[in-house]
């Protein structure tokens, strides 16, 4: 990215599925194939940043490398192999970076904004009350530093695609199975909810959310029917939570190769992409509002 004038304009990009959180939460461990994978894709990454000779830089890791006993072990040696120095960032460090990285999709009328990430291993939820902004803010949102002064609430839960699908097997999810994923996760969610009573807080409001996370870009590329992932389709686009149902109904009434056909879906988060769908599903029977907006953008915004 390259800073111009209040945004960014992308230079160079590159995305890859590594799953590196895969079986840690049994094992305790990030696993020698899941650490190969992740080399391999940020040996690629280390050859941008020469190639574009970036002067300065901050890496992040996430929950994965959180968790995991050898995640600092891992970390030093992707340094001692590419030179690349990663920090492990904090929950709620992570949770604020994200809500900065969106913020100028934060729709300025709404009482109150759930902005959530669902990951691979940790999910972040943040409540904003923008009711706190004076009347002459409101329309300010491009100021990240003031809605962060907005939030009132933020978790982090310990569950992600990686880490629901492997716990229900997402390759084979029929209704029974879903509705225990979302039951898990509604089990994660109810301390949140009795600790802040945001259920109470929404009623006769203007709410809406904003989804930062494949999860949600997925379900937008599904709904709109492209015939290849389009982030200027995609990013800040509106989905009606009637649309977000269709579309997970459709999905759950697809086979595993159906899901793989979906362009927007692929094979590889085939049996990543009904986790998130219950992890959606679960914060917006909780905490039910009219839509939702979808943001490609997040914690790495949120770093620069």
């Amino acid at each position: 990215h390259r800073l111009v004038g209040r945004g960014f304009k992308v230079i160079d990009a590159f995305s890859r599925i590594i799953r590196l959180g895969e079986g840690v939460t049994t094992s305790g461990l990030l696993s020698e194939a899941a650490m190969t994978r992740t080399v391999d894709a940020l040996r690629v990454c280390a050859a941008k940043i020469g190639r574009h000779q970036v002067r300065r830089s901050r890496l992040v890791a996430t929950e994965a490398c959180r968790i995991a006993q050898n995640g600092e072990e891992f970390l030093k040696r992707v340094t001692r192999e590419l030179g690349l120095g990663i920090e492990i960032v904090d929950r709620e460090t992570e949770a604020r970076l994200a809500v900065a990285g969106c913020a100028s999709l934060i729709e300025a009328n709404a009482d109150l904004v759930l902005v959530f990430d669902i990951g691979g291993g940790s999910s972040e939820l943040i409540w904003l009350d923008l009711s706190r902004r004076r009347s002459n803010q409101r329309r300010t949102l491009a100021d990240r530093i003031d809605v962060q002064n907005c939030i009132v609430a933020w978790t982090s839960l310990p569950v992600g695609v990686v880490t629901l699908a492997e716990r229900f097997d997402g390759r084979f999810v029929d209704q029974a199975i879903f509705e225990s994923m979302v039951g898990h996760v509604t089990s994660l969610l109810d301390p949140f909810e009795r600790e802040h009573g945001i259920g109470q807080r929404l009623v006769g409001r203007a709410v809406h959310m904003l989804g930062t996370s494949g999860t949600v870009t997925t379900l937008a590329g599904v709904h709109l029917g492209l015939p290849r992932y389009d982030r200027n389709r995609v990013d800040g686009c509106w989905l009606e939570t009637s649309d977000i149902s269709r579309v997970i109904e459709t999905l759950l009434q697809s086979t595993q190769e159906q899901r793989i056909a979906q362009p927007c879906i692929g094979r590889e988060r085939a049996d990543l992409v009904l986790a998130g769908c219950a992890i959606l599903d679960a914060l917006l029977r909780l905490w039910p509002c009219e839509r939702l907006r979808v943001a490609d953008r997040g914690l790495r915004e949120g770093i620069l």
